[in-house]
């Protein structure tokens, strides 16, 4: 990739118009040389075009050849009138060349000058000198007009590429860690305002990019922080248990050993649950990979309450709706179901009721899951779906969650396309609803 020219924008603009004018003043010159040159020969044969129909004239007015001769002559022309019987009147005819302009006419009047010869000599030496004066003046005032422009252009762009140095100074102090500087144009309609908008455009982008940058830096490390808190809770009761085991003497009673294995198991399935999620939650930041397909939602919604019927029997599940389908990674979708349930199971406390409703549109699918739990506040609705946020009623061990299945369930969505949202109940009374959005099959 060529490197870009930066030359100086002052010399480059001054070098340009003093081009620009240069061309211009030279074909000026030019023309108006060529146009003097050409009306000075029209202007001598004029002249003698018109001595010579005054020598006519006179002619035929019968005067006498010295006066006529007289009377013809002017500055620069030599009149020589040559008779018939020969005889010369005025001075000697000048010889043709370069410099002299002759013309020639017979008189065609007159008692002495019928049949005579007229002589009109001009020099043009005069009208070459004034071409040259002509040239010279020119030369010297084009001269001039340059010095003239080169010095006011100076000047001047300073004046006109103050804007730029204001640019310039900006984007130093903004390399420097400058925050909050803007040029804030009068005028946005002209190539400077217009740029100088974009720029500050540019800046607020970037200055907005930083901040959020920053802001999810430190939501990134306060997650680690909190994941890190969640997650010694079963790394302490695994090795707890891990260090009961080892130092159980041998007379122990069968139960109490059975009672720790227990508990190793539960708090390493736990650990292994929370890790899980966090790679989830590691899998959306980067991307998930999606194995779509039609989905019938209306039958994973009845393996849920397969599953629920086994976990949490006193439990009222209720599903509803047509078996519509959507465009979608079964896997993650069953994954969205789980997470949405068994939030409603906690919030419920296993005991209370569960309705998933499924209904179809040309757009999509939705599924709705309601509980009659506490519900959510309102204020709360878009909070929860935040990571290592726990919901109304205890924290993540007393409600055997970590707050990261909403925020899962939500990422999933929307890597389908759609949305997972929190909503008050449609009819009204207690509880949370969850409304699920996903994209129709194709």
């Amino acid at each position: 990739m060529s490197r870009l020219r930066t030359l100086s924008l002052r010399r480059r603009v001054t070098l340009t118009a003093l081009a620009v004018l240069s061309g211009v003043l030279v074909v000026a010159g030019l023309v108006v040389n060529a146009v003097f040159d050409a009306q000075a020969e029209r202007s001598l044969n004029a002249l003698l075009d018109g001595r010579v129909q005054l020598a006519q004239q006179l002619a035929r007015e019968n005067v006498p050849p010295a006066n006529l001769v007289r009377r013809v002559d002017a500055d620069g022309v030599r009149v020589t009138l040559i008779l018939r019987n020969g005889q010369q009147v005025g001075g000697p005819p000048a010889e043709p060349g370069q410099e002299v302009r002759q013309v020639r006419a017979r008189l065609q009047a007159g008692q002495r000058t019928r049949g005579a010869v007229l002589l009109l000599s001009a020099d043009t030496a005069l009208l070459d000198d004034a071409s040259r004066r002509l040239e010279r003046v020119l030369l010297l005032s084009g001269a001039a007009a340059l010095l003239v422009t080169a010095l006011a252009l100076a000047l001047g762009m300073r004046r006109a590429l103050a804007p730029l140095d204001s640019m310039t100074s900006l984007a130093r102090s903004i390399a420097a860690g400058g925050r909050g500087g803007r040029l804030q144009p009068e005028r946005t309609d002209t190539e400077l305002g217009r740029t100088a908008g974009a720029f500050d455009e540019m800046l607020d982008s970037l200055e907005g990019a930083e901040a959020a940058s920053l802001r999810s830096e430190e939501r990134m490390r306060q997650f680690l922080a909190d994941a890190a808190h969640e997650l010694r809770t079963p790394v302490a009761g695994v090795q707890s248990a891990a260090e009961a085991l080892v130092q159980l003497e041998p007379g122990t009673p069968p139960e109490r050993r059975e009672q720790l294995e227990v508990l190793l198991v539960r708090e390493s399935r736990r650990a292994g649950a929370l890790i899980g999620d966090l790679l989830d939650l590691a899998r959306i930041d980067a991307g998930l990979e999606l194995r779509r397909r039609p989905v019938r939602l209306l039958t994973l919604a009845r393996a849920q309450v397969e599953r629920l019927e086994v976990v949490a029997p006193e439990l009222t599940v209720q599903v509803a709706g047509p078996d519509a389908e959507a465009y979608a990674d079964p896997d993650r979708v069953t994954q969205i179901f789980t997470n949405l349930v068994d939030n409603a199971r906690r919030a419920t406390g296993g005991t209370g009721t569960v309705r998933i409703l499924v209904a179809a549109n040309p757009a999509g699918a939705e599924v709705v899951v309601e509980d009659d739990g506490p519900g959510v506040p309102a204020p709360d609705r878009e909070r929860i779906f935040n990571r290592l946020v726990h919901g109304p009623g205890g924290t993540g061990q007393d409600r055997g969650g970590w707050g990261l299945g909403l925020p899962i369930a939500r990422g999933f969505a929307r890597a389908h396309g759609g949305d997972l949202v929190c909503l008050p109940r449609a009819d009204g009374r207690n509880g949370a609803a969850f409304r699920l959005w996903l994209p129709a099959a194709t």
